[in-house]
């Protein structure tokens, strides 16, 4: 993905870039692997707002994206790269030689025309989905499972990768972005590559407008706020919260943590992510 950076002809576009989205050749989705996406709001199942900020934007439909690449021994031709307007990374629409089409996230380097496979008998080859068994050390892998068949979780967002580190049994060490060394069962399944559209972190919005596009309105400072809706509001005239910043609900923020103490896949852990 190229960025371009505009002209500072108003002051929203002096710091503003945009995508040229030069990486992208289909126009538009396949309709049988789109369906309609309702809005919450940020709100929950009783019509209570849990997550602030959230609203607006633009219509989206969701993409189905094939997580699991369960159809092994069946080769896929790579037909486009198309945009997901609900992801960061670009998707790959396959045409399999039984007739099936769907949507993978796209690799970096992935070209038009080319052949993918999934299964213990594919190739090392960019786009093909492994047991992490049959990957070697050293291979930069995305799109990897937590639970054997559940789908990939991990490495799915635009520019992410891991790395095949180490094997020791049944389990495989890989070792993530952040730093963090996790074990996996050798039986979960990997793409071989790393996720396309990296340069998506340095797009910068430039205006508040385009965040609304996306769903994102403006957060509402607690200080701002009367006593009845935050623990830090109110008092005579501005002040600065007077206490240690928390939630609405009173639990400290800003370097909280909040991760429950004893987690199943802490054992799985292990180096954790730090500086």
């Amino acid at each position: 993905m190229k960025v371009r950076k505009l002209n500072p002809t108003t002051p929203s576009n002096r710091s503003r870039t945009i995508s040229l989205f030069s990486d992208i050749t289909g126009d538009k989705p396949e309709k049988s692997l789109i369906r309609p996406q309702q809005r919450s709001g940020g709100r929950n199942n009783n019509g209570r707002i849990t997550a602030y900020g959230r609203g607006g934007g633009h219509k989206r439909r969701y993409r189905l994206v094939d997580f699991r690449r369960e159809k092994d021994g069946i080769p896929a031709k790579v037909a486009s790269i198309e945009y997901d307007p609900n992801r960061s990374a670009r998707i790959a629409k396959l045409h399999y030689a039984d007739g099936e089409k769907r949507y993978i996230i796209s690799p970096q380097n992935l070209e038009i025309g080319e052949v993918l496979a999934s299964g213990e008998g594919a190739e090392i080859k960019i786009g093909n989905a492994l047991p992490l068994k049959k990957i070697p050390l050293g291979t930069t892998i995305h799109n990897i499972e937590m639970k054997v068949g559940k789908g990939a979780q991990i490495c799915r967002s635009a520019g992410t990768s891991a790395q095949v580190i180490a094997k020791e049994g049944v389990m495989v060490q890989l070792k993530l972005k952040s730093g963090e060394v996790r074990a996996f069962s050798e039986l979960c399944k990997a793409t071989i590559g790393a996720v396309g559209n990296q340069q998506h972190d340095i797009v910068v919005s430039g205006k508040a407008g385009r965040s609304r596009w996306l769903r994102k309105k403006p957060g509402v400072r607690g200080v701002a706020m009367n006593p009845v809706d935050h623990p830090m509001g109110g008092g005579e005239g501005r002040s600065s919260g007077g206490r240690h910043p928390c939630t609405p609900w009173g639990k400290p923020t800003k370097g909280y943590k909040t991760r429950a103490k004893r987690k199943s896949s802490d054992r799985l852990i292990i180096k954790k992510r730090g500086k």
